[in-house]
Protein backbone atom coordinates (compact mmCIF):
# COMPACT_ATOMS: atom_id res chain seq x y z
CA UNK A 1 0.00 0.00 0.00
CA UNK A 2 1.39 3.82 -0.75
CA UNK A 3 0.89 5.72 2.33
CA UNK A 4 1.15 9.35 0.42
CA UNK A 5 1.94 12.02 3.13
CA UNK A 6 2.38 15.58 2.41
CA UNK A 7 5.67 16.91 4.27
CA UNK A 8 4.28 19.72 6.75
CA UNK A 9 8.44 20.18 7.96
CA UNK A 10 11.42 19.36 6.45
CA UNK A 11 12.75 18.45 9.93
CA UNK A 12 10.37 15.49 9.76
CA UNK A 13 12.83 12.49 10.87
CA UNK A 14 11.69 10.05 8.03
CA UNK A 15 13.21 12.76 5.77
CA UNK A 16 16.84 12.43 7.26
CA UNK A 17 18.41 10.38 4.47
CA UNK A 18 17.31 12.96 1.94
CA UNK A 19 18.50 15.97 4.48
CA UNK A 20 21.81 14.29 4.75
CA UNK A 21 22.42 13.37 0.50
CA UNK A 22 26.26 14.65 0.92
CA UNK A 23 26.77 11.63 3.72
CA UNK A 24 26.85 8.80 1.35
CA UNK A 25 29.84 6.68 3.53
CA UNK A 26 26.77 7.13 6.66
CA UNK A 27 23.81 6.22 4.74
CA UNK A 28 25.87 2.80 3.62
CA UNK A 29 26.66 1.97 7.34
CA UNK A 30 22.95 2.45 7.85
CA UNK A 31 22.54 -0.04 4.96
CA UNK A 32 20.17 2.62 2.86
CA UNK A 33 21.17 4.17 -0.35
CA UNK A 34 19.59 7.19 -2.06
CA UNK A 35 18.65 7.07 -6.04
CA UNK A 36 17.59 10.56 -8.15
CA UNK A 37 15.59 10.50 -11.44
CA UNK A 38 12.19 9.31 -12.60
CA UNK A 39 14.03 6.47 -14.66
CA UNK A 40 16.22 4.98 -11.78
CA UNK A 41 13.21 5.41 -9.17
CA UNK A 42 10.89 3.34 -12.00
CA UNK A 43 13.97 0.75 -12.16
CA UNK A 44 14.06 0.71 -8.20
CA UNK A 45 10.20 -0.02 -8.19
CA UNK A 46 10.64 -3.04 -10.87
CA UNK A 47 13.33 -4.39 -9.01
CA UNK A 48 13.29 -7.33 -5.91
CA UNK A 49 14.92 -4.42 -3.87
CA UNK A 50 13.70 -3.04 -0.89
CA UNK A 51 12.15 0.23 -1.19
CA UNK A 52 11.96 2.17 1.31
CA UNK A 53 9.90 5.53 0.41
CA UNK A 54 9.54 7.78 -2.70
CA UNK A 55 9.87 11.61 -2.71
CA UNK A 56 8.54 13.84 -5.74
CA UNK A 57 6.87 17.09 -6.46
CA UNK A 58 3.09 16.79 -7.04
CA UNK A 59 3.87 17.37 -10.87
CA UNK A 60 5.24 13.65 -11.12
CA UNK A 61 2.53 11.93 -9.90
CA UNK A 62 0.34 11.45 -12.77
CA UNK A 63 3.14 9.78 -14.26
CA UNK A 64 3.75 7.74 -11.68
CA UNK A 65 0.53 6.43 -10.75
CA UNK A 66 -0.11 3.72 -12.81
CA UNK A 67 3.18 2.27 -10.99
CA UNK A 68 2.23 3.59 -7.87
CA UNK A 69 -1.15 1.78 -7.64
CA UNK A 70 0.43 -1.62 -8.77
CA UNK A 71 3.20 -1.06 -6.64
CA UNK A 72 3.00 -4.88 -4.22
CA UNK A 73 4.51 -3.59 -0.75
CA UNK A 74 3.67 -0.86 1.75
CA UNK A 75 6.44 2.31 1.05
CA UNK A 76 6.20 5.71 2.40
CA UNK A 77 5.00 8.65 -0.53
CA UNK A 78 6.21 12.08 0.21
CA UNK A 79 5.08 14.87 -2.25
CA UNK A 80 6.00 18.45 -1.62
CA UNK A 81 6.74 21.08 -3.65
CA UNK A 82 10.28 21.51 -5.68
CA UNK A 83 11.33 24.27 -4.33
CA UNK A 84 10.57 22.65 -0.47
CA UNK A 85 12.56 19.79 -1.71
CA UNK A 86 15.75 21.50 -2.78
CA UNK A 87 15.52 23.18 0.81
CA UNK A 88 15.36 20.02 2.13
CA UNK A 89 18.12 18.12 0.24
CA UNK A 90 20.26 21.44 -0.05
CA UNK A 91 20.33 20.69 -3.86
CA UNK A 92 19.29 22.51 -7.50
CA UNK A 93 16.97 19.48 -8.24
CA UNK A 94 16.25 19.21 -11.75
CA UNK A 95 13.48 16.69 -11.80
CA UNK A 96 12.96 16.11 -8.34
CA UNK A 97 11.84 12.29 -8.07
CA UNK A 98 13.92 10.60 -5.20
CA UNK A 99 14.14 7.03 -3.68
CA UNK A 100 15.48 5.59 -0.74
CA UNK A 101 16.43 1.68 -0.78
CA UNK A 102 17.72 -0.97 1.29
CA UNK A 103 21.36 -1.84 0.56
CA UNK A 104 21.25 -5.75 -0.53
CA UNK A 105 23.19 -8.53 0.92
CA UNK A 106 26.46 -9.13 -0.81
CA UNK A 107 26.61 -12.04 -2.60
CA UNK A 108 29.27 -14.94 -1.37
CA UNK A 109 32.51 -15.23 -3.37
CA UNK A 110 31.22 -18.67 -3.49
CA UNK A 111 28.34 -17.77 -4.72
CA UNK A 112 30.03 -17.19 -8.25
CA UNK A 113 31.11 -20.27 -8.60
CA UNK A 114 27.45 -21.72 -9.01
CA UNK A 115 26.96 -19.18 -11.83
CA UNK A 116 26.40 -21.02 -15.18
CA UNK A 117 29.85 -20.57 -17.41
CA UNK A 118 31.12 -19.42 -18.52
CA UNK A 119 31.38 -17.07 -16.08
CA UNK A 120 32.25 -13.49 -15.93
CA UNK A 121 33.24 -10.89 -13.28
CA UNK A 122 34.83 -7.75 -13.02
CA UNK A 123 36.84 -6.21 -9.87
CA UNK A 124 37.40 -3.25 -8.99
CA UNK A 125 41.00 -2.12 -7.78
CA UNK A 126 41.25 2.14 -6.56
CA UNK A 127 38.85 3.03 -8.65
CA UNK A 128 37.49 5.46 -6.05
CA UNK A 129 34.98 7.78 -8.20
CA UNK A 130 31.77 6.51 -7.91
CA UNK A 131 30.80 7.63 -11.27
CA UNK A 132 33.10 5.80 -12.50
CA UNK A 133 32.24 2.45 -10.73
CA UNK A 134 28.43 3.53 -11.84
CA UNK A 135 28.94 3.84 -15.58
CA UNK A 136 31.53 0.76 -15.67
CA UNK A 137 28.53 -1.44 -14.08
CA UNK A 138 26.29 -0.14 -17.00
CA UNK A 139 28.46 -1.39 -19.39
CA UNK A 140 29.03 -4.48 -17.04
CA UNK A 141 25.40 -5.48 -17.19
CA UNK A 142 25.03 -4.59 -20.70
CA UNK A 143 28.62 -6.92 -21.28
CA UNK A 144 26.57 -9.94 -19.70
CA UNK A 145 29.09 -9.12 -16.64
CA UNK A 146 27.35 -11.43 -13.69
CA UNK A 147 28.88 -9.83 -10.69
CA UNK A 148 31.13 -7.15 -9.66
CA UNK A 149 33.83 -7.15 -7.01
CA UNK A 150 34.84 -4.18 -5.06
CA UNK A 151 38.17 -4.38 -3.80
CA UNK A 152 39.31 -2.18 -0.35
CA UNK A 153 40.63 0.48 -2.14
CA UNK A 154 37.51 0.96 -4.25
CA UNK A 155 34.31 2.70 -4.36
CA UNK A 156 30.99 0.87 -2.75
CA UNK A 157 28.80 0.24 -5.92
CA UNK A 158 25.86 1.81 -3.93
CA UNK A 159 27.14 5.70 -3.45
CA UNK A 160 24.63 7.72 -4.42
CA UNK A 161 26.73 8.85 -7.74
CA UNK A 162 27.01 5.26 -8.50
CA UNK A 163 23.13 4.42 -8.61
CA UNK A 164 22.56 7.19 -10.63
CA UNK A 165 25.64 6.33 -13.26
CA UNK A 166 24.49 3.57 -13.67
CA UNK A 167 20.99 4.10 -14.29
CA UNK A 168 19.56 1.42 -12.04
CA UNK A 169 21.50 -0.83 -13.88
CA UNK A 170 23.65 -1.82 -10.23
CA UNK A 171 20.13 -2.96 -9.14
CA UNK A 172 21.01 -6.28 -11.46
CA UNK A 173 24.37 -6.64 -10.71
CA UNK A 174 25.34 -8.78 -7.85
CA UNK A 175 28.19 -7.43 -5.64
CA UNK A 176 31.09 -8.63 -3.52
CA UNK A 177 33.21 -6.34 -1.39
CA UNK A 178 36.67 -7.54 -0.86
CA UNK A 179 38.63 -7.24 2.64
CA UNK A 180 41.66 -7.92 0.32
CA UNK A 181 41.39 -7.93 -3.43
CA UNK A 182 44.43 -9.73 -3.58
CA UNK A 183 43.50 -12.67 -1.45
CA UNK A 184 39.98 -12.79 -3.25
CA UNK A 185 41.95 -12.95 -6.27
CA UNK A 186 43.91 -15.96 -5.25
CA UNK A 187 40.65 -17.54 -4.11
CA UNK A 188 39.05 -16.82 -7.37
CA UNK A 189 41.83 -18.42 -9.32
CA UNK A 190 41.02 -21.77 -7.15
CA UNK A 191 37.50 -21.99 -8.61
CA UNK A 192 38.35 -21.64 -12.09
CA UNK A 193 38.27 -18.42 -12.36
CA UNK A 194 41.10 -16.49 -15.22
CA UNK A 195 42.35 -13.54 -13.75
CA UNK A 196 42.98 -10.55 -16.47
CA UNK A 197 44.05 -7.24 -15.58
CA UNK A 198 43.59 -4.21 -18.07
CA UNK A 199 46.57 -2.76 -17.37
CA UNK A 200 48.21 0.33 -18.69
CA UNK A 201 52.20 -0.18 -18.21
CA UNK A 202 52.44 -3.39 -19.62
CA UNK A 203 55.01 -3.73 -22.46
CA UNK A 204 53.74 -5.51 -25.65
CA UNK A 205 51.13 -7.58 -25.04
CA UNK A 206 47.52 -5.64 -25.87
CA UNK A 207 44.12 -6.71 -25.15
CA UNK A 208 43.66 -8.57 -28.52
CA UNK A 209 45.71 -11.09 -27.43
CA UNK A 210 44.70 -11.98 -24.21
CA UNK A 211 41.97 -14.90 -23.94
CA UNK A 212 38.12 -14.18 -22.54
CA UNK A 213 36.31 -16.87 -23.57
CA UNK A 214 36.37 -19.49 -20.36
CA UNK A 215 35.35 -18.31 -16.98
CA UNK A 216 37.22 -14.93 -16.53
CA UNK A 217 37.82 -12.08 -13.92
CA UNK A 218 38.81 -8.61 -15.26
CA UNK A 219 40.15 -6.12 -13.42
CA UNK A 220 40.89 -2.98 -13.73
CA UNK A 221 42.37 -0.59 -12.00
CA UNK A 222 42.64 3.88 -11.37
CA UNK A 223 43.68 5.40 -14.45
CA UNK A 224 46.94 6.35 -14.39
CA UNK A 225 48.56 4.58 -11.43
CA UNK A 226 46.15 1.42 -12.98
CA UNK A 227 46.59 -1.55 -10.67
CA UNK A 228 48.46 -1.74 -7.55
CA UNK A 229 51.61 -4.45 -7.40
CA UNK A 230 50.44 -6.70 -5.15
CA UNK A 231 47.26 -7.40 -7.04
CA UNK A 232 49.19 -7.19 -10.12
CA UNK A 233 50.94 -10.14 -9.01
CA UNK A 234 48.48 -12.94 -8.69
CA UNK A 235 46.88 -11.93 -11.88
CA UNK A 236 47.40 -14.64 -14.46
CA UNK A 237 47.89 -12.22 -17.43
CA UNK A 238 47.91 -8.16 -18.06
CA UNK A 239 47.25 -6.55 -21.29
CA UNK A 240 46.57 -3.46 -21.98
CA UNK A 241 44.93 -0.94 -24.89
CA UNK A 242 46.93 -0.41 -28.09
CA UNK A 243 47.66 3.48 -28.26
CA UNK A 244 48.97 6.37 -30.12
CA UNK A 245 51.96 7.28 -28.46
CA UNK A 246 51.27 10.78 -26.09
CA UNK A 247 48.17 9.05 -24.31
CA UNK A 248 49.22 7.03 -21.42
CA UNK A 249 45.92 5.69 -20.45
CA UNK A 250 41.82 6.13 -20.76
CA UNK A 251 39.35 7.31 -18.29
CA UNK A 252 38.24 3.90 -16.28
CA UNK A 253 35.16 3.93 -17.27
CA UNK A 254 36.15 3.99 -21.26
CA UNK A 255 38.84 1.59 -21.25
CA UNK A 256 36.38 -1.04 -19.41
CA UNK A 257 34.04 -0.41 -22.50
CA UNK A 258 36.67 -1.13 -24.97
CA UNK A 259 37.87 -4.63 -22.77
CA UNK A 260 34.27 -5.60 -22.22
CA UNK A 261 33.43 -4.93 -25.91
CA UNK A 262 36.32 -7.37 -26.92
CA UNK A 263 35.08 -9.96 -23.92
CA UNK A 264 31.85 -10.41 -25.61
CA UNK A 265 33.08 -10.42 -29.13
CA UNK A 266 35.04 -13.67 -28.17
CA UNK A 267 32.46 -14.91 -26.28
CA UNK A 268 29.85 -14.69 -29.32
CA UNK A 269 32.26 -16.12 -31.81
CA UNK A 270 32.90 -19.06 -29.16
Amino acid sequence: MIRRLPIDHIDDPRLAPYRNMRAQTGHLGDGVFVTEGPKVVERLMDSDLELLSILMPPEWLQDFQSRLDAYPRDIDLFVAPLSTLEQLTGYNLYQGVLALGRVPSPTPLEGFATMPGPRLLVALDGVGNSENTGTIIRTATAMGVQGLIAGETASHPYMRRSVRSSMGAVFRMPHYCAASLRETLLQLRGMGFHCVAAHPHVDGRTLWQAEFTGDTCLVLGAEGNGIRPEVLSVCADAVALPMLAGVDSLNVASAAAVFLAEVRRQRRGR
